[in-house]
């Protein structure tokens, strides 16, 4: 039988005989996205031709998205090489950043030449766990009492149940919080080298049907909030969420002078000023000057769910002088959730991405190349916060983006 064409597909669907998602079951996807680009430029008069150039099969998208029309394209620049000395990775790595921010590129460039002229970053994953919280309800505080007695005498047996969904994952441990008869129950995973959302949704999914059938406690909501995921949250700026990740640098005064244009007293003062004291006054959760930007940049260029910069962003950056009169400075990150396998890095340009850091697909120990990654965001984090720092401390910023032209 003759695939019918994109023209074809989409009359049916103005006859109302077949609907945008039922498009893949006629014909192949991308015939099935064109259709759709002509549906979707009919409606809303606008020409969308572009976005039918992309560089991989739209099968391949199956586990991303619905109903695809095509792909936007983000601009691709690299940052570096930067020597980083991490536990999982080590070495002069490229960063890649995707970004349409003008100037950001070459922030962390100038950054990662600094840190390179200071002989390298290092980069530590300190805490690592994806985490999950239901909401149950019971009768009142005596219940939520019971229910948590419960937890904490069955834990083995709702490790069970919750690594019985995946052969990766592994529970880790599971804290009560109770809320008048609100009882959440955050349970903590380590989930090797993918980002884990969906393996800790799926256990923690079976361990609730272990309590419902043991306790008298009603599940409300697998997701209740405490979790927190992609949204700023407190509990996961001071527990962490995925992986906490830290990098440092102790850079020279003559290389602060001389490459950057300032001092280390005025980048510590206004660090103290701007992201610690700032922050603090604007009710702020994350104490830096832009991680963000960092985070989101290699977020999109290594297939990263985007949505998560939110929690990515959660982070301090310090800057003080050191006795010698050297410039120290850190950025730590709460909660970075990351991962090398699964989701958006099989596509194939985020998984370039990912090959030019070198940690694409599963680590050796497992979990090694998530935690490389961690450790390589963290050092471009780095990069960012010093480069804006002491743009800030020369009052070159304006001026950059002027000469840059953006």
């Amino acid at each position: 039988m003759t695939e019918p064409s994109a023209e074809t597909l989409a009359d049916r669907v103005r006859a109302g005989d077949l609907r945008l998602h039922e498009l893949e079951e006629h014909a192949d996807a991308d015939v099935a996205a064109t259709a759709r680009r002509l549906l979707v430029a009919e409606v809303a008069d606008a020409d969308v031709d572009v976005l039918g150039e992309y560089a991989f099969d739209a099968a391949d998208a199956d586990a991303n998205i619905e109903n695809m029309i095509g792909a936007v394209q983000v601009p691709l620049g690299v940052a570096g090489p930067v020597a980083i000395d991490g536990d999982a990775l080590s070495g002069e790595r490229y960063l890649p950043l995707a970004t349409t921010e003008g100037a950001l590129v070459a922030s962390l460039n100038r950054g990662c030449s600094v840190l390179n002229d200071a002989g390298g970053a290092t980069a530590r994953v300190t805490k690592r766990g994806m985490t999950r919280a239901p909401v149950f309800r019971v009768a009142d505080v005596a219940g939520a009492a019971t229910l948590v007695e419960w937890v904490e005498d069955n834990i083995s047996e709702l490790r069970a149940a919750a690594e019985a969904t995946t052969s990766h994952g592994e529970l880790l441990d599971v804290t009560p919080y109770v809320v008048g008869n609100n009882v959440y129950l955050r349970f903590r995973y380590d989930t090797k080298d993918a980002m884990g959302m969906n393996m800790a949704t799926i256990a923690t999914g079976e361990a609730c049907e272990l309590i419902e059938a043991e306790t008298d406690a009603s599940l409300v909501a697998l997701s209740g909030n405490l979790c927190s995921d992609k949204k700023p949250a407190a509990v996961n700026a001071v527990e962490g969420r995925g992986r906490s990740v830290s990098a440092d640098v102790t850079i020279p005064r003559e290389i602060v002078e001389e490459r950057l244009h300032t001092t280390p007293e005025a980048i510590a003062e206004i660090n103290t000023r701007k992201n610690l004291v700032g922050s603090a006054k604007a009710g702020s959760l994350g104490f830096n000057a832009h991680v963000a930007n960092a985070v989101a940049a290699m977020f999109l260029a290594t297939g990263q769910d985007e949505a998560q910069v939110v929690e990515g962003a959660n982070a301090i950056t310090t800057a003080e002088t050191t006795p010698e009169g050297d410039l120290y400075c850190s950025v730590s990150l709460a909660s970075l959730e990351v991962g090398t396998v699964g989701g958006g890095t099989r596509l194939p340009t985020q998984a370039a991405g990912l090959e030019i850091l070198g940690v694409r697909g599963g680590g050796d120990p497992a979990g090694g190349n998530a935690d490389a990654l961690a450790e390589a965001i963290a050092v471009g984090a780095l990069a960012g916060e010093l480069s804006l720092l002491a743009a800030l401390g020369s009052r070159h910023l304006s001026s950059a983006h002027a000469d840059l032209g953006r």
